[in-house]
């Protein structure tokens, strides 16, 4: 079975699994912000332990935070756990982000940052939103941060700039779902020395050195995944995910527990071992994100334009973290196409404010309440040969082993 989703990793990645680690954050951290053109970058265990720590480190608190609907609940639980009420803005059916112009309208006093989240890659409009946070902060007489959400969208650009090069900082993450993945981990860029350097002693102060348990925990995860997304395994594995529980808490626990936390090493650094993965991805990012946009073009010209499905917008800049099919009928959809062998992704199928943990927030997400029983995801990831490989590898040795016995025991 095709894999809805599957990280591009190989022999370098597989190697990296086992070198020493010092100074690796460090130089992944200077990579990283060189290859997206900011000024410093500072890393963490997760994004959103990352977008928590900003908040924590410039001691907003008390305030409101704008924020898309239809997002991960992890963006909405960086708010709330940091002291912040999430206001909820409902998308654009076009390119699933947040509506600027409802946006707008929730701006208040009470208003300290706007999180924009550039969903499935499709790049937000840069301009629109940096007028709207100038002309808050001028009515207002406060600084509202501008936080820009880039973790489907690594390098994305709204004609012609890049995101996250703008406002005040920036938010990746890296776990293997992601457009390149470290195993695990998140990033703050910042085009302020001053404001990283800030964020960064606040890391260092709050932050604990990770285990040498979990070091070891993330090389077999990794070691794992670089198996479990081969076709023929990957069979088992989806049968095995949609016909028992025993893969829930792997893949579904995040938002489907309804309670507001966070994983429990929240607050570890960044490993060692998941920044040398991330190096290496980082040296193959364009590589990536060109065999995105090609298979995301090529399904928009060759996809049977089905009654009733409707088809994502092919946008310059666009990342296409996902390439996402509206259909009438989901599951119909999704298990005709799993006995087909291709496996498709449901994506974000929840509209944060229906959530029982953020029901009493009372406010309506129409369109993301909508689109979350509807969205489809194809496969858009470049062709891992890895797993292929090295069965191969391990196959023609056998054989060569076999023969090699056969002929020293069969007579001639």
């Amino acid at each position: 079975m095709t894999p809805r989703f599957k990280p591009a990793l190989g022999w370098s990645e597989f190697f990296s699994l086992f070198k020493f680690n010092r100074g690796s954050v460090k130089m992944f951290e200077q990579a990283f912000a060189q290859k997206f053109k900011a000024v410093d970058a500072v890393s963490f265990p997760y994004g959103r332990s990352a977008q928590w720590a900003f908040f924590k480190a410039l001691g907003i608190e008390g305030a409101e935070v704008i924020m898309p609907s239809y997002t991960c609940s992890v963006v909405a639980h960086a708010v709330s756990l940091s002291g912040n009420t999430p206001r909820f803005v409902d998308i654009d059916l076009y390119d699933y982000n947040m509506n600027l112009d409802l946006a707008e309208t929730l701006i208040t006093p009470k208003t300290r940052a706007i999180i924009a989240t550039h969903t499935f890659g499709y790049p937000q409009d840069l301009e629109r939103l940096e007028s709207m946070v100038n002309e808050a902060e001028e009515k207002y007489g406060q600084k509202i941060w501008l936080i820009q959400d880039c973790c489907h969208a690594f390098g994305a650009e709204w004609k012609g700039r890049m995101v996250g090069t703008s406002g005040d900082v920036a938010v990746y993450a890296f776990n293997i779902s992601k457009l390149m993945t470290s195993i695990f981990g998140g990033m703050l860029t910042f085009q302020n020395k001053d404001l990283a350097q800030k964020v960064r002693n606040w890391r260092d102060s709050n932050y604990h050195k990770p285990s040498l348990l979990k070091s070891l925990k993330r090389r077999l995860y990794l070691l794992v995944v670089f198996f479990a997304f081969y076709p023929t395994i990957y069979g088992l594995v989806w049968w095995i995910q949609s016909k028992t529980p025993f893969l829930n808490k792997l893949t579904k626990a995040y938002h489907l527990d309804n309670k507001i936390h966070f994983p429990p090493d929240y607050k570890d650094k960044m490993l060692g071992v998941e920044a040398s993965v991330g190096l290496v991805q980082l040296r193959k990012y364009d590589r990536i994100i060109e065999s995105r946009r090609k298979k995301a073009l090529w399904y928009d010209q060759n996809l049977e334009r089905r009654k009733g499905w409707e088809f994502p917008p092919i946008i310059n800049g666009a990342t296409y973290s996902h390439y996402t099919v509206r259909v009438l009928d989901r599951e119909k959809v999704v298990n005709e196409s799993a006995k087909r062998g291709l496996h498709l992704g449901t994506l974000i199928d929840y509209s944060i404010p229906e959530l029982e943990c953020y029901k009493t927030f009372g406010q309506n997400a129409i369109l993301s309440f909508k689109v979350k029983n509807l969205t489809v995801n194809f496969p858009l990831q470049i062709e891992n040969d890895f797993t292929a490989k090295f069965l191969s590898t391990i196959k023609l040795r056998c054989f060569a082993l076999i023969k090699s016995i056969a002929n020293n025991i069969l007579p001639y």
